[in-house]
């Protein structure tokens, strides 16, 4: 009995940590729109800054209980301090932009605090100090549990209930649940939306600062801990509803116990289970436990122009840059002919991604999973039934559709972030398996020795495969989005109930757009693998997608011609940066410049202050 109770226990403790980040993260979500990505980056803010001030404090103080805690609490007030900075100087300036567009900002502040965090407390993982007179282990039922796991259980409660009282006792909580309800309304009746967003971020940031810094006796400050802690903060503000506090609350509590029976009696599940339950919650309850249904056209739009015929101004330019590309071998050497297969191939990427984001209002955080799926595909041909290389690009889009229909069944029926979320959790499940099932798919070690056919054995020779291939797929991609399903698309994205009361059947467009999505993510991937000669689960990570959505949105999501734009300048910028010291750092400030001074994106700076001096029009839009 002892043992299940201190394993109830534990799972108490991880939920408490987990619960403040996440409750910051709900709160800022609710009343900002914002999915902030960097969300992680201040838990490890926290815990660095609270490495820092527990030893300052112990050495002006002495070490006690007022030095320990104070320094605890400094360090989130810190941290707080450091999202009001970042919501003033960054986000405040791309509100007016589509919702979702402002994840593009956050990751780049993502890459910015890594290297600052680099830079300032060195690579090595830092051992946590131990809370005074915490130190060893109680016994329960003959069973021991750590003494500072209590304080953590005790902490999630006493949070939890802090913030209700903050939430209906005082008039800046009233605000905030007023702006989670209807932000619009609050703007209205005059009060100040600026400095209540950056007060929110300020509020969400000390939370997930007081989470880094309460853990450091138990688990310490290294460099990843961001992206460990932000994928399960993502989980239990979905799962619990975004938005509500008591939500992740319950959400935190869920995931903690799971994770704490999992290691103990699935092992190999630790690295899925949570975004399983996320699937099965969003499945069976689409807006999370205690969540609100989105209301249907809210937020900011991604309108754009209606679509014209191409001019032959823009056929010209688009038939000069093709010959471009196929004179490239003449004056480009082996390296810049494979970044350029890698900007074609992202290129092709990103465009099947756009599909749906553009036209189609659906903005996919697991497009990896198809990309991936395709790569894997490839190898998994060639290393169990030997097939021939020109075979298994034909079978790398139907594989990865296959994946796609399957998943996508499951995902039209959301909508916005949760409709995100979802595929992030597939994604998530698909890249598990991959990486967990090593037998089949070489787990982490990959699959090696996909070898490209005779005739394409040269580098050349394939740059003009990926060339014809993925100009063949962008121009029929771009047939479908200007052919009568793609205005039924947009139709679905624009005015979802009108477009149903004239019989467009919105959610079948939508599957039909993610199938075909996914079916070109996985022509991508093919050729990706087959460029490489390897192929690894990375290809299904969360970073691939991310790269994708990037892509997206650094070339327009508004735009046809966007992921082209997207792609090339990336994977220029990756190639460029990746050889200097902080590259994070600086890849990061130029994502943040990109998305403050082109929130078009680069196609659509190109059609609003150039287009007339070469006849662009309004047919690059989507």
């Amino acid at each position: 009995m002892g043992f299940f109770l201190v394993q109830v226990l534990t799972g108490l403790s991880s939920a408490a940590s987990l619960f403040l980040v996440a409750a910051g993260l709900s709160l800022i979500f609710g009343v900002t729109r914002v999915v902030n990505f960097a969300h992680g980056s201040f838990y490890m803010l926290g815990a660095y800054f609270g490495l820092t001030l527990v030893a300052l404090f112990a050495d002006w103080f002495g070490r006690g209980h007022l030095s320990f805690w104070s320094a605890i609490l400094c360090a989130a007030l810190v941290v707080g301090a450091i999202g009001a900075l970042v919501e003033i100087t960054i986000l405040r300036r791309i509100y007016r932009s589509p919702e979702l567009f402002q994840l593009v900002a956050t990751f780049g502040v993502i890459l910015v605090i890594q290297d600052l965090a680099l830079w300032g407390w060195g690579p090595e993982d830092k051992l946590g100090p131990r809370a005074p007179d915490l130190r060893g282990a109680v016994f329960i039922m003959g069973q021991p549990l750590p003494r500072y796991d209590l304080v953590l259980i005790a902490a999630g409660p006493v949070v939890l209930g802090l913030l209700w009282l903050l939430l209906n006792k005082t008039r800046f909580g009233i605000l905030i649940r007023a702006a989670t309800a209807d932000r619009e309304m609050v703007g209205a009746l005059g009060v100040n939306q600026a400095w209540l967003f950056t007060g929110v971020f300020f509020l969400g940031s000390f939370l997930a600062g007081l989470g880094g810094a309460l853990q450091l006796p138990k688990g310490g400050a290294d460099l990843m801990m961001d992206f460990t802690v932000l994928a399960g903060a993502f989980v239990v503000v979905v799962v619990g509803g975004m938005g509500s506090i008591t939500g992740a609350f319950l959400a935190a509590v869920l995931i903690g116990q799971l994770q704490a029976w999992g290691v103990l009696l699935i092992p190999q599940s630790t690295l899925v289970m949570m975004f399983l339950v996320m699937a099965v919650v969003l499945v069976v309850r689409p807006f999370g436990l205690l969540g609100r249904p989105e209301l249907v056209g809210g937020g900011r739009q991604m309108l754009d122009d209606p679509l014209r015929p191409t001019r032959w101004t823009f056929k010209a330019l688009a038939l000069l840059v093709v010959l471009g590309l196929a004179a490239a071998p003449f004056y480009l050497d082996t390296y810049g002919l494979v970044l350029l297969i890698d900007i074609l191939i992202f290129a092709l990427f990103a465009t099947a991604l756009h599909a749906i984001i553009g036209p189609g209002g659906l903005v996919s955080f697991g497009h990896a999973a198809f990309f991936g799926g395709g790569a894997y595909a490839a190898a998994l041909l060639v290393k169990y039934a030997g097939t021939p290389m020109e075979l298994n690009l034909v079978l790398a889009p139907p594989a990865a559709a296959l994946l796609a229909v399957v998943i996508g069944w499951f995902c039209v029926r959301l909508s916005g972030v949760y409709f995100a979320m979802l595929t992030l959790a597939f994604a998530q499940i698909v890249w598990s398996v991959v990486f967990q099932w090593g037998e089949v798919t070489g787990g982490d070690d990959g699959i090696l020795g996909i070898w490209r056919a005779p005739w394409v054995r040269g580098r050349i020779e394939y740059y003009y495969l990926v060339l014809a291939c993925c100009t063949a797929a962008i121009l029929a991609l771009r047939h479908g989005l200007s052919s009568p399903f793609g205005y039924a698309l947009r139709a679905g994205r624009d005015s979802p109930l009108r477009a149903e009361a004239i019989g467009i059947d919105v959610r079948r467009q939508q599957w039909a757009a993610f199938t075909l999505s996914g079916a070109f993510a996985g022509l991508a991937g093919g050729l990706y693998a087959y460029s490489k000669g390897s192929v690894f689960p990375n290809e299904m990570a969360i970073v691939r997608s991310f790269d994708g959505i990037i892509m997206v949105f650094f070339g327009g999501v508004q735009h046809l011609s966007g992921p082209l734009a997207g792609a090339a300048t990336l994977t220029w910028l990756k190639d460029t940066l990746f050889r200097l010291e902080m590259w994070r750092l600086l890849l990061g400030l130029a994502v943040i410049a990109i998305v403050i001074l082109f929130p078009q994106g680069i196609a659509g700076f190109i059609k609003q202050h150039l287009g007339r001096f070469v006849g662009i029009r309004p047919e690059l839009s989507s």
